[in-house]
C-alpha cells in the first residue's frame, strides 16, 4: 500500500494528535493542517506541511488522498459535505454532528456519491474492546442481564477557557458519554429506550456537567450510566484504560458487564464465573487474559488508508456513527423533558 496523502482539519486536542500519527507513521503523509487559528500556522509550520484557513481552499489546492475532520462538533457537517462534494474520502470525530438531522444529511449525500465515512470512535479500534467483545460473543458470561458505566473525572478550568466547550453541542454528554454509549452498543446491543437527567449545578454552563442515564437494550439488558467532568474520581475510561499517555493510569475499570453466568470487567478484562452451581452460596473465580496493546488511534489511522485504498469498509461506518449519534440525541431529549425516550 502506497503512502496516503490526508489532511487534518482542527488543530485543537484530538486533532494535535491526529497530526502527530499522520507525520509519524509510514504509511501516511500530512498533506495539510486546517484551522482558523493563529496558533494553527506556527504548528503546520513546525510540522513542515502547508496551512490553510478554510477546508474548501484546501480540497482545491492540495486533493488528498483522504480528510480528517476534528474540528469542533458543529462544523463537522458542513465540512464533511464539502469533501463529499470533492469526493475525498473522510474519518470524522465524533459525534458526527450534534444534530442527527444534520448527520442524516451528510451519511446519506455521501452514500449517493459513493464517498466513504469513517467515524472517530477509535476505542473499538482498542485490543481491550476487541478482547471483550470476542469474550461476550464466545458466552463466557452467559446472557446478558445488566451494564454499569461510570465516566467520572475532573477537566481543569483552563479547558474550558475555549467558549464552544461551554455551549450548546458540547458537554459531557456529546464530548465524553458518545463514546461510552457506542461501546455499550457495540458489546452488548442497540438501545431500544432511554431515561435521563442532566445537571449544571456545578459548573453553570450552558450546557450540563453531570448526568445520569439508564438503557434498555433489545436483547432485555438493563443499564445504568453516570458521567460527569466536575468529580475527582479515578472511574473513567481515559483514566482506566492507559490508552493515553497524557491520563494517569488508575488501574480500574469503568464498566461493569453482568451475564447470567458470569461478569466481565473493562478495561482490566477480568471475567468472574462460577463452577456449577451458580449459587451466591459457592465460590466465584476470576481470571485475566493478557492483551497485546497498540494504540487504537494508530489503528484507527492504518484502517482509514485501507478504506481509502477500497480494501474494506470502515471499522465505523457513518451509518454505525449516525446510529450512536440518534441513541445519545434520545439521551439529550430524555434529560431535557424527564421522560422516557424510545428509540
Amino acid at each position: 500500500m502506497s503512502a496516503k496523502s490526508i489532511a487534518v482539519v482542527g488543530a485543537g486536542l484530538i486533532g494535535k494528535r491526529h497530526v502527530e500519527i499522520v507525520s509519524r507513521l509510514p504509511q501516511t503523509n500530512l498533506a495539510a493542517i486546517v484551522d482558523p487559528s493563529p496558533q494553527s500556522v506556527g504548528l503546520a509550520d513546525q510540522m513542515g506541511t502547508q496551512h490553510f484557513g478554510d477546508i474548501g481552499n484546501m480540497l482545491t489546492q492540495v486533493k488528498p488522498d483522504g480528510v480528517i475532520i476534528a474540528s469542533p462538533n458543529q462544523l463537522h457537517v458542513h465540512q464533511g459535505l464539502q469533501c463529499v462534494a470533492a469526493g475525498v474520502p473522510m474519518l470524522i470525530e465524533k459525534p458526527i454532528d450534534s444534530s442527527v438531522e444534520a448527520a442524516t444529511e451528510l451519511v446519506e449525500q455521501a452514500a449517493i456519491k459513493s464517498v466513504p465515512i469513517a467515524v472517530g470512535h477509535h476505542r473499538r479500534h482498542n485490543p481491550i474492546i476487541q478482547s471483550a467483545k470476542s469474550r461476550i460473543e464466545a458466552g463466557e458470561i452467559g446472557d446478558i442481564v445488566a451494564v454499569q458505566a461510570a465516566c467520572w473525572l475532573y477537566k481543569p478550568d483552563d479547558y474550558f477557557q475555549v467558549e464552544w466547550r461551554t455551549k450548546s453541542g458540547a458537554g459531557p454528554i456529546f464530548i465524553n458519554l458518545i463514546h461510552d454509549i457506542d461501546l455499550m452498543r457495540h458489546l452488548c446491543g442497540e438501545i431500544t429506550a432511554v431515561q435521563a437527567m442532566q445537571s449544571s449545578k456545578s459548573r453553570g454552563h450552558e450546557v450540563e456537567d453531570t448526568a445520569a442515564i439508564t438503557l434498555q437494550f433489545d436483547n432485555g439488558a438493563l443499564g445504568t450510566m453516570s458521567v460527569s467532568d466536575t468529580i475527582v474520581a479515578p472511574w473513567s475510561w481515559e483514566l482506566t484504560a492507559a490508552e493515553n499517555p497524557a491520563y494517569p493510569s488508575t488501574g480500574q475499570s469503568c464498566y461493569l458487564i453482568g451475564g447470567t453466568h458470569g461478569s466481565v470487567e473493562v478495561p482490566t478484562g477480568r471475567v468472574w464465573t462460577q463452577n456449577d452451581p451458580r449459587s451466591w452460596w459457592e465460590p466465584i473465580n476470576n481470571k485475566s487474559i493478557d492483551i497485546e496493546m497498540h494504540d487504537p488511534l494508530d489503528a484507527q489511522i492504518l484502517q482509514f488508508c485501507r478504506v481509502i485504498e477500497g480494501s474494506e469498509p470502515p471499522l465505523v461506518s457513518g451509518e454505525e456513527g449516525l446510529r450512536t449519534l440518534i441513541a445519545l440525541e434520545a439521551v439529550k431529549r430524555s434529560a431535557a423533558t424527564g421522560k422516557l425516550v424510545r428509540l
